[in-house]
Formats: C-alpha cells, structure tokens, sequence
C-alpha cells in the first residue's frame, strides 16, 4: 500500500502527543492486497484509526472485536502493553484512511489496556461539515479516554468556502490535507501535507481552494521526551530494547529468527494473545546505536 509518513518528519516529533501520522490510500484492495496486520505489540500509547474509505477488521488481547468504518473512531490504549491484528474486510474494494498514534504521558503511560469506539455525530454549516472524534471543537464534544489534552476532528469544505473555528490557544495544531487544496493560515496545502500552527493561535482559519477533506489535530506542546521505536514508546533505549525482547519471548521466536508460534500458540505475556490464526509480526533488530530521545 502506499502510505505516507507525515509525522515524525525530520524537523517535528510531536504536535502535541500525536506523535505519529500515517496517510495511506485510497488504494485499490484487489491490486494490493489490502491490510493484512498480524498480531503485533504496543506500549505507552494510543492508536486511533480514522478510515475514509472501505473497512477495517480489529481484534486484540482484550478481547475487542469491532469494525472500523469511514467515520468512526476506534482508539486503542496499549498503556503497559497489549497486541491487536487489523485485517481490511471482504467486501472492502478500495482502502483510505489514517493511523494515528498519541503517546501517553508517564504518570499514565502503564495503565491497563482498554478499547473504545465512537461514531461521532457531523456538525454541518454553511458549505462544511465535520466530524470531532477527539476533544471539543465547534460545539461537538468526543466522550473517548485520553489521557493530555487533544484535539482530533475531520472537516470538509466545499470549493471556495472559508472556515474560522476557535481553538484553544494553549494547543498547538497540525492541518493533514487528505484530498484539495486548502490555505490554512497562509500555509497552502496539497494532499497528503501536514501544515502547523503553533500554540498562542485562539482561531485557526482554512481556505478551500477545491473540494477538501482535512483532519485538525491539536495539543498543548508534550512536554516529555520520549524513545520511540517501531511499535513501542518508552523513556530509554533499554526499556525498548526489554520490552522487545518480551515480545520475541512470548510468540518464541527461534535461533534463526523464525516464528516458533502460529496465532493459536502465543504464549501468556505482557502482550496478551490474539487468536487469528496467522503468525505474529516478530520484532526488527535493534539498530546497533542507542536509540535517541524525541522531543
């Protein structure tokens, strides 16, 4: 599939505790395969899928089972440690959306592991309509778990329509154009860019130059350091490098790096299991350097 990594990039780690966005899509199912996640592990954070087109089948090791559609917000806490499989669903023919991570402050970065859907309710005015999955923004408020300040809403605009939306001064935003081109406090936008408007700012307004579908994401700047290596978040290189190998041990990887475990086979850990019935993901090698801190 293609996906674009729009956050970390080279000179952003974090706009407020989102700390990973990935663009992916629209791709078509029967050309690419779809998705196709065996089970795989988390720490100190959240995901939140977000789709804009097709379906998307969610398991974990808390014994969630849901389907994530266009629309709808499903938002996992891996806190202490969970692992989840995402598989896109038979009927899906094309598939579009973003994944999104919110790393978890260290007063709550180990809490038990839990699961929440939410479809959120549009907010519609004249030539926009948007959806608040995270947060509050133009009247609309999410009930969802998080654990700093957040904001996470999708907006669209019809051509030619402005939009001002007041927003909390103490957040600092991103702006992910899906499809259009917009003008967001001076910043133009193509697809799959991600604009930024720093904290201080009480209202952000967006431009559409064309039909535009965007997701605003904000939150006061983090505060906290993280290590931030393939499905983990930590503090250090070696509590990563502990929580990867607890990984290897619970789904008993081999001398020769194999996977000695189907789905079935996982063994009791700090992960948990997910019975699927494919082999889980085993971990990368760890670079042979310490893994630095991200601000």
């Amino acid at each position: 599939m293609r996906v674009r990594r729009t956050l970390p990039q080279r000179h952003r780690s974090l706009i407020g505790a989102w700390c990973f966005v990935d663009h992916y899509g629209p791709d078509e199912v029967d050309r690419t395969g779809g998705m196709e996640l065996p089970a795989h592990p988390h720490t100190g954070l959240q995901t939140a899928s977000w789709l804009f087109g097709g379906e998307l089948e969610h398991r974990d090791s808390v014994g969630s089972l849901a389907t994530v559609r266009p629309g709808e917000l499903n938002l996992m806490t891996a806190g202490r440690g969970i692992s989840h499989t995402e598989v896109s669903t038979p009927d899906t023919t094309t598939l579009h959306g973003a994944q999104l991570w919110i790393a978890l402050p260290d007063h709550s970065r180990h809490v038990e592991p839990r699961f929440e859907h939410f479809a959120p309710a549009p907010v519609r005015g004249p030539g926009w309509e948007a959806r608040v999955f995270i947060g509050s923004l133009l009247g609309a408020t999410s009930p969802v778990h998080v654990h700093t300040p957040l904001l996470g809403a999708e907006i669209m605009l019809a051509p030619g329509k402005s939009l001002e939306v007041d927003v909390d001064p103490s957040f600092e935003h991103g702006v992910l154009l899906d499809v259009g081109a917009i003008d967001v406090d001076g910043q133009e936008l193509a697809p799959s860019e991600l604009g930024h408007v720093p904290h201080g700012r009480s209202t952000i307004a967006v431009t559409a130059q064309e039909e535009a579908r965007l997701l605003l994401l904000g939150g006061p700047p983090f505060g906290e350091p993280i290590v931030m290596w393939w499905n983990f978040i930590g503090r250090s290189h070696d509590e990563i490098a502990a929580y990867r190998q607890e990984w290897q041990d619970q789904i008993m990887v081999g001398d020769h790096g194999d996977v000695v475990a189907d789905g079935r086979e996982v063994a009791e850990g700090r992960f948990g299991t997910v019975d699927l019935g494919m082999q889980p993901i085993p971990a990368p090698v760890l670079p042979n350097v310490r893994l630095k801190e991200r601000h």
